[in-house]
């Protein structure tokens, strides 16, 4: 084999093998430009529930056939009662929906009792950190639960899973660190509890302790400068494969 041989399938070589990572990098953006388009098109819908009017909490009998994808952050208007129970606090070192949130808050999760006898668990909204004090957090709880029957607005929300990095809740202290209303209720004895919580939205304490409010989306969207990467990969790849070839040719 003469030299010009093997220069000729070394190029051929590496000419396969810069196809093969041009065509993964251009994969990668072409998916990161349909990553945006749906991305797009989740904050449109999320946007639209978040305007409409509230409507009549669904009974019951039909929150089986609701979830995340159809559903979640639509608003409802219901009535209940605040059940006498212990509450959970939820650590949050910020939210994404919530604008006017400070920093690192804890959220008061309380079961309430709908007048069918169903139990729905509420986020009542937030207040300043108060992971290492169970007390002022009791202190807060305490001027809710009048027994009286309240009218709420809210947002229905799904439970969310803990990362590998989530720290362990501490049920001791009632502290959570994800919202799963579920294990919630299941540590605290609240009984069987709606498959959504409520994010409430009014009414607003008297003295704004805990504070409920609206939400807004506000979705990460980078997936176009994701795209303007991996295409710009591409093209010094190929770049890089041109300048080799030709001083291969010239060799």
């Amino acid at each position: 084999m003469n030299d010009v041989t093997a220069r000729r399938r070394g190029i051929t070589g590496f000419g396969i093998a810069t196809l093969i990572i041009v065509a993964t990098l251009l994969g990668l953006g072409f998916w990161q430009l349909q990553r945006r388009t749906e991305k797009h098109a989740l904050i449109a819908a999320l946007d639209a529930r978040l305007a409409e009017a509230p409507v009549a909490l669904a009974s019951p009998d039909r929150w089986s056939g609701m979830n995340a994808a159809a559903d979640e952050f639509r608003r409802v208007i219901f009535t209940a009662t605040y059940k006498p129970l212990p509450d959970a606090m939820v650590y949050s070192s910020g939210s994404g929906v919530r604008p006017d949130v400070p920093g690192a808050v804890t959220w008061v999760f309380l079961p309430a009792a709908l007048p069918n006898g169903a139990t729905v668990v509420i986020n009542a909204g937030f207040v300043q950190n108060t992971m290492q004090d169970r007390a002022q957090q009791d202190r807060v709880v305490k001027t809710l639960l009048t027994g009286a029957p309240v009218t709420m607005t809210g947002y229905l929300r799904y439970p969310e899973a803990a990362g590998t990095l989530t720290p362990h809740d501490d049920v001791a202290k009632r502290l959570w660190f994800n919202r799963d209303q579920r294990a919630m209720a299941t540590a605290l004895g609240w009984g069987d509890v709606a498959p959504f919580y409520v994010d409430l939205e009014t009414p607003m304490p008297a003295n704004g302790i805990p504070k409920p409010g609206s939400l807004v989306v506000r979705l990460k969207d980078d997936h176009m400068q994701y795209a303007i990467t991996w295409f710009s990969l591409a093209a010094a790849v190929v770049i890089a494969f041109g300048v080799w070839t030709r001083g291969q040719k010239r060799g």
